[in-house]
């Protein structure tokens, strides 16, 4: 029977290359422009301003303000993106698919209709705010309140990391380790957390990004007070009202700079885990290997030893046969 060969189908030369060029002229005037003419601005009227408009009284505490917020809010969605990550992945219960839908709700609602929500919840007229502003701990224009609408809008970073890839994995190797007597903390520091390690980073890392970053949720709450409630976004807001391009592209360089690092970090843990998989592979290839060749050895010897046996058999019954002859 005649069998066709069918060619496989490629697309136009032309067409690649223009889908191409398509992808890098969009990046290339979204993305790489504007973020080089930051860095330009930024140096325009040389270095010694530049070193200035970061080290004047209100761009450090803005700066101290951001890294504040962020050293507060990223170990707390560490914390609770592992758990609800493990809730999500290991335990079947009633309204699993709401919880689930819940946590992608920083994504879907507005960071300024978030920003409201929290001065309606811990404002001076709510009942809450109120009681809380009575025994002196105020939430609304202060840092309480820019951490709180900072986590809400970080939050499901960290967990929607680890969800895909838990339940990807599964539970045999954490059900393993339980049944050869270890704890469930044992279990999640040997087992659990070292299979999301990498997810893990990866979900931190966005979720610092954004924390540093986050403008809409943080401009309603803060209430824009110099030196005290300005974060680096909002403290570039201000500058540029105040018709100061400079200090406000100053400060936009290190948001600028902070986004590049982030990328690359993102880059690295990528090339080390596709390193990690490779090198567990080749081990795992190897050890197959060693694995295959032993039973090879072990199948020849088995081989040998039966031809010998069987030799020896054969031999004993002709020689039986003989001595009977002979009798």
């Amino acid at each position: 029977m005649q069998t066709s060969y069918k060619k496989p189908i490629d697309e136009p030369r032309f067409l690649k290359v223009l889908l191409i060029a398509l992808a890098l002229s969009f990046l290339g005037v979204m993305l790489v422009i504007p973020l080089i003419s930051v860095f330009v601005e930024a140096f325009r009227q040389g270095w010694a301003l530049y070193i200035a408009s970061l080290t004047e009284p209100d761009a450090m505490a803005a700066i101290k303000l951001t890294l504040l917020t962020a050293a507060i809010v990223v170990p707390i969605n560490v914390v609770f993106g592992v758990a609800m990550a493990w809730l999500l992945t290991r335990f079947d219960f009633r309204g699993k698919q709401w919880l689930t839908t819940l946590l992608d709700l920083p994504f879907s609602v507005s960071p300024v209709v978030a920003g409201l929500m929290f001065i309606l919840l811990f404002g001076s007229y709510s009942v809450l705010g109120s009681w809380l502003e009575s025994i002196g701990f105020q939430v609304i224009f202060a840092v309480p309140g820019i951490v709180i609408a900072t986590l809400f809008v970080t939050f499901p970073f960290i967990a929607r990391e680890l969800i895909p890839l838990m339940q990807s994995q599964g539970s045999s190797e954490e059900q393993a380790a339980l049944v050869l007597g270890a704890s469930s903390w044992q279990m999640f520091w040997r087992v659990t957390l070292p299979n999301i390690r990498w997810a893990l980073l990866y979900g931190i890392i966005l979720s610092n990004a954004r924390a540093m970053g986050e403008f809409g949720a943080v401009s309603v709450v803060s209430g824009h007070i110099r030196g005290l409630t300005n974060t680096l976004p909002l403290h570039i807001e201000v500058l540029y009202n105040d018709y100061n391009p400079v200090g406000a592209f100053a400060a936009a360089s290190l948001l600028a700079f902070l986004a590049i690092v982030t990328l690359l970090l993102q880059h690295l843990l990528n090339w080390w885990e596709q390193r990690k998989y490779k090198q567990a592979a080749a081990t795992r290839s190897d050890a197959e290997e060693v694995l295959r060749a032993e039973s090879d050895i072990v199948a020849r010897d088995d081989f040998t030893t039966n031809k010998i046996s069987a030799e020896r058999s054969t031999k004993k019954s002709t020689d039986l046969g003989l001595n009977k002859v002979t009798v």
